[in-house]
């Protein structure tokens, strides 16, 4: 039996049997990286072992990189074959010019916690990146932070189970601000086509915050045209209906009112079992309500003015398949980030996988430094906060296949992100 190339078609019917299938592994995403100057093959060993590889050509040196993104559709674990498709996609990729193979498998190394810690006696993944690096290829380390192409280090929340066990796991404190959302009239809702324009304006806002540069418009446009019809590619917004926050204000602020009105005409007329002392605390209490929403209406009715009735509020572009909703990435509009709404976007991205019995919701990347004086420690526990558990991946590596070029190119890598870090600059 040999490597041989396949189809599109037979492609996907080897590949979404893998338990290790995701998005990156999808004709449709093969498509999506041809508009950017790759060119995509698919390879297979048997019915049991398949990839897709793309494959670009590198300035000056004239012949390819190739990259299979989250690594071959394959059991790691299996030395022979994993023996026999490395000798296969090798030659494969040397007769077309190919320099090296850069891999990094969706392929978990050892069973991490929800705050990061090692479980004992729980899975791991070693042999795997033993029998990898016993092949020749060239690991990039166990790194902790986001020097890899991809992270190597997620946060997910398992929803094959129901959304009140799912509820439960998390923290009070994110499970408050979800009902505070509702009641502020925040509501999420998947995009449509000519809705992209807003979420690309919430990005380009969040770029310039936080001093990054966005993608194009166009970016977004092909993302759309080669991942959405298939259901890959999901938008969702979230918008403010002041005018229902202002509604359940009043009326909260009426329920309020009424209740001390209440309790004060039965302590008058000695009908209350409570004593001064606790009627005057209950009492205290209500006012200091009434007056903090009497200035909640004041800060709406500013709003109303400002933004009139409705406003979005952010925005997070999801990718789905296999076996996850995967969060990608996100933006906020700064002015009203008060309200919260990445709360309610990913919870409705849990609810979308729960409902739709994917296992998992895939907040994506995160750090391995889970000490508070990391700078991103803030983001761990911001995803923390909806439960679930920390998934540390094996890593990147590469399959040299032509050691002088490959020595060469990642000397001009080096140079040309260099060049490219002082232009950002």
């Amino acid at each position: 039996m040999e490597l041989r190339e396949i189809d599109e078609n037979e492609f996907k019917k080897i590949a979404d049997k893998s338990p290790e299938i995701s998005f990156h592994q999808t004709k449709e995403w093969g498509a999506l990286k041809e508009e950017n100057g790759w060119k995509r093959y698919f390879v297979a060993f048997g019915d049991n072992a398949c990839a897709m590889l793309l494959a670009k050509k590198v300035p000056i040196i004239n012949k390819y990189m190739f990259y299979s993104p989250r690594g071959f559709l394959i059991d790691y674990n299996d030395e022979k074959l994993l023996k026999k498709f490395t000798e296969g996609v090798k030659k494969f990729a040397k007769d077309r010019g190919g320099i090296f193979i850069k891999i990094d498998p969706y392929v978990p190394y050892v069973e991490r916690d929800n705050d990061g810690c090692i479980v004992e006696s729980g899975y791991n993944n070693k042999k795997a990146h033993e029998n990898l690096v016993n092949l020749g290829y060239r690991h990039f380390g166990f790194n902790i932070m986001q020097e890899s192409l991809q992270p190597r280090w997620m946060f997910v929340v398992n929803t094959d189970r129901s959304i009140e066990e799912i509820n439960s796991e998390m923290e009070s404190k994110t499970r408050q601000i979800l009902r505070k959302n509702e009641r502020s009239g925040i509501h999420v809702h998947e995009i449509k086509h000519d809705e992209l324009k807003d979420f690309k304006e919430i990005m380009q806002e969040t770029a310039d915050r936080r001093e990054f540069i966005d993608r194009p418009f166009s970016y977004y446009e092909n993302m759309w045209k080669h991942l959405h019809d298939s259901g890959i590619l999901k938008i969702m917004i979230a918008d403010i209906d002041f005018q229902e926050y202002k509604k359940n204000t009043t009326n909260e602020l009426n329920e309020v009112e009424k209740e001390l009105n209440i309790r004060k005409e039965k302590f008058d007329k000695k009908e209350l079992k409570m004593n001064k002392r606790k009627f005057d605390a209950r009492c205290k209490q209500d006012e200091e309500t009434i007056k903090r929403l009497k200035e909640e209406l004041n800060k709406i009715e500013d709003y109303i003015k400002t933004y009139g009735n409705k406003k979005k509020l952010g925005g997070i572009l999801f990718l789905v398949y296999g076996n996850e909703v995967l969060s990608l990435y996100g933006g906020s509009i700064e002015s009203l980030m008060q309200f919260k709404s990445a709360y309610s976007i990913h919870y409705a991205g849990v609810k979308y996988a729960q409902e739709h019995h994917y296992k998992r919701y895939n907040f994506y990347g995160i750090t391995g430094n889970f000490d508070k004086s990391n700078p991103l420690y803030g983001l761990f526990l911001f995803k923390k906060s909806f439960g679930g558990h920390v998934v540390e991946l094996i890593g990147e590596y590469d399959l040299v296949i032509n050691k002088p070029l490959y020595d060469l190119y990642k000397i001009s890598f080096k140079i040309y992100h260099g060049i490219k870090n002082l232009k950002a600059k």
